[in-house]
């Protein structure tokens, strides 16, 4: 990967602060040479692990502090509070059907919910199949019990996280009616292959975009791709509403009867030829409203969503162009045509082998150094109880077999955790680049200890 402008601006400033004793003209005479400098200086600093100097000094109080709110946001939720009504529903959901450009969309108390009226509006046969990965979260697979679907565990891409579409047609069945792809942590996936796979084998394709908000498959933002879509706006999300959530739908029955499983109050509203309407004042037996103060935050954070989004993807593109020099070090792929996002952190591989030393070894080496870093393995959706249980379902779920899972596995070695930083924070980004940099400098040693 190339050295873009910002990480060379980087370079330059420890370059001049550091070296400055060799002279500008050394800086001239290329970045290979300026790299070189910064691996000898940085092998000469003694590891924090064994004593010397921590890379990361600056402090980094509130650099990720999210959500974001503002003036704007306390004032409308003030004049709610004095004037209590539920008009900011209905507000959202047209910003939202806006941005989307969107056909119908309902809110609802929370990504969850929106996930399992989606459950309820696919109105699928029973023991209907849904392919879903297994590195994912329980929250659109348990719900499949309610409606007598089968989530059948998929294996991911160890390179994206996400759903990997030759393991899909691998677990296809005569029962296999929908696929749910869940863009995992701001990483869309690969969608039109997804949708190419659906259509080909006449499946739904329902999206899990409760990381994802804003994020784009050539040009088609997420959530526009299959039949219908949730998300979450729970407040670590990319739109934080503190509590929240929302279902896109194409078709005007999905809308009717996805909205009529959690709003008893709005079937008298659809056209007289639904055959929901008359179930105005019961529904289905939910209440899954969202509370106005969540419509409102999330109204006016979709104004801010591009703007943010961007001003993320582009520190954290500084950071990990640096670090994906190393040795070992890797970021998810992401296509050209692809535009991520990202959700609450970045996640980076590291191949022990290329790096020449443990992932638990590097992880500490940075953690000393004043790096927040984690190792990350996920637990496995098929490994909790709840989906062997037989006394929660009419028809099981499909699990894999033992060591099926490849990339699920590949991912939990490989995974770190680094932070997401919500402000600019250059002086923060060049000390974890030093960082790591010094890390990777004593690698021979530290695989040693």
């Amino acid at each position: 990967m190339s050295t873009t402008s910002e990480s060379v601006k980087g370079t330059r400033r420890s370059f001049l602060r550091t070296a400055g004793a060799l002279g500008t003209g050394l800086y001239l005479s290329g970045l290979a040479t300026v790299k070189r400098v910064v691996r000898a200086q940085t092998k000469t600093e003694a590891l924090a692990l064994n004593g010397g100097p921590k890379a990361v000094t600056q402090a980094s109080a509130n650099s990720q502090k999210w959500p974001l709110y503002g003036d704007e946001e306390i004032q409308a939720v003030t004049e709610l509070l004095r004037n209590p009504n539920y008009t900011p529903v209905a507000e959202f959901e047209d910003a939202w059907k806006a941005y989307h450009g969107c056909k119908y969309a309902k809110a609802h108390c929370n990504g969850t919910s929106a996930l399992t009226s989606m459950m309820f509006a696919l109105d699928l046969p029973p023991g209907s199949e849904v392919l879903v990965p297994d590195y994912s979260t329980w929250f659109p697979l348990v719900p499949m019990r309610f409606f007598d679907l089968v989530p059948v565990f998929v294996d991911v891409n160890p390179k994206t996280m996400n759903l990997d579409v030759e393991d899909c047609k691998r677990r296809l069945t005569k029962n296999t009616r929908a696929i749910m792809p869940v863009h995992w942590y701001g990483l869309p996936c690969d969608m039109d292959d997804l949708c190419a796979f659906a259509k080909e084998h006449g499946l739904d394709v329902v999206e899990d975009c409760s990381h994802a908000h804003g994020a784009r498959v050539k040009d088609t933002l997420v959530g526009n791709w299959g039949r219908m879509a949730g998300f979450s706006l729970q407040s670590t999300k990319p739109l934080p509403a503190i509590e929240g959530g929302i279902g896109m739908y194409k078709e005007v029955r999905d809308y009717e009867r996805a909205t009529a499983y959690g709003n008893y109050d709005l079937p008298g509203t659809f056209a007289d030829d639904s055959p929901y309407k008359k179930f105005q004042g019961t529904a289905f037996g939910g209440k899954l409203r969202i509370h106005p103060v969540a419509a409102i935050l999330a109204r006016l954070q979709i104004k801010k969503l591009d703007a943010m989004n961007a001003a993320g993807v582009a520190q954290v593109k500084r950071l990990n162009e640096r670090i994906t020099q190393l040795p070992g070090v890797a970021e998810q792929f992401v296509r050209p045509d692809i535009k991520r996002v990202f959700y609450a952190k970045n996640i980076i591989f590291i191949d022990e082998k290329q790096a020449g030393m443990s992932r638990t070894a590097a992880v500490k080496a940075l953690a000393a150094e004043g790096v927040e870093a984690a190792e990350y393995s996920l637990k496995l959706q098929h490994d909790y109880p709840i989906y062997g249980d037989e006394k929660w379902w009419r028809h099981m779920p499909v699990l894999p077999a033992p060591g099926s899972m490849p990339g699920c596995d590949e991912a939990n070695r490989k995974a770190v955790l680094l932070p997401y930083f919500t402000s600019e924070q250059p002086e923060l980004i060049e000390q974890y680049g030093k960082a790591f940099e010094k890390v990777w400098a004593h690698r021979d040693a530290i695989a040693k200890t």
